[in-house]
């Protein structure tokens, strides 16, 4: 009898999960506790459970809310990888997603199939990642700041409400340099994407409006 493996590839779905933690850009990483590669720090992932899942992004939805308790407000496709020798397991498929979400609200709980989780600053990783996670990681890295550097401000890694200098930091944070603080807020200007509100906060030097993404924006 042939086995199902053997007429069909695995499939799953990776996810590289950025939040910026005091003011650098890092990812969520799982610690195996199965094999293959128990043990070893990898992206968050899973499986393709057709009776569960009617899409991809519906399986990386499940499986983060499995494994470390995580609601995301939005999620990217970034690419797929496959081949024979990616997974030890055989022919395998994966689908890599990111998204962003501010530290405050992931609420990371170890659940099942791993032993630990962990934010890991992505300018100066020291942990190898299991199977191709590091190739995989480095592309939605390069996705996120292509993307934040083309104008689109990443809103879903801040609070509810926030102030400008707030924004400018996280937008550095993944940049990885520094931004002329004037050049910044005259782009902001004509940005449809935040709303002035009549709230104030403590400042440096005086008091700093607060800001909150539109209703509808998606990064």
């Amino acid at each position: 009898m042939v086995k199902n493996r053997e007429l069909f590839p695995l499939v799953s779905v990776d996810i590289a999960l950025f939040s910026v933690v005091e003011e650098r850009l890092k990812v969520l990483l799982v610690k195996r506790a199965q094999e293959p590669e128990v043990g070893q720090w990898a992206l968050p992932g899973g499986v393709l459970k057709p009776h569960l899942d009617n899409s991809l992004e519906a399986t990386a939805r499940r499986v983060l809310a499995d494994k470390v308790a995580i609601d995301l407000p939005h999620l990217q496709e970034v690419k797929t990888y496959s081949g024979p020798d990616r997974d030890p397991r055989g022919w395998s498929i994966a689908v890599l997603f990111y998204a962003l979400l501010p530290l405050d609200k992931t609420d990371a709980v170890v659940r099942n199939k791993i032993e630990a989780v962990a934010w890991m600053d992505v300018v100066s990783p020291k942990r190898r990642l299991a199977f191709d996670h590091s190739d995989q990681l480095e592309l939605a890295i390069q996705k996120l700041r292509a993307k934040v550097a083309a104008d689109v401000l990443p809103l879903h890694l801040l609070p509810e409400r926030f102030t400008l200098s707030q924004l400018q930091k996280v937008v550095e944070a993944i940049l990885g340099h520094p931004l002329d603080k004037s050049s910044f807020r005259r782009r902001l200007k004509s940005s449809e994407d935040i709303i002035e509100t009549d709230e104030f906060v403590r400042g440096a030097q005086r008091p700093a409006q607060v800001f909150r993404a539109r209703q509808d924006f998606s990064f």
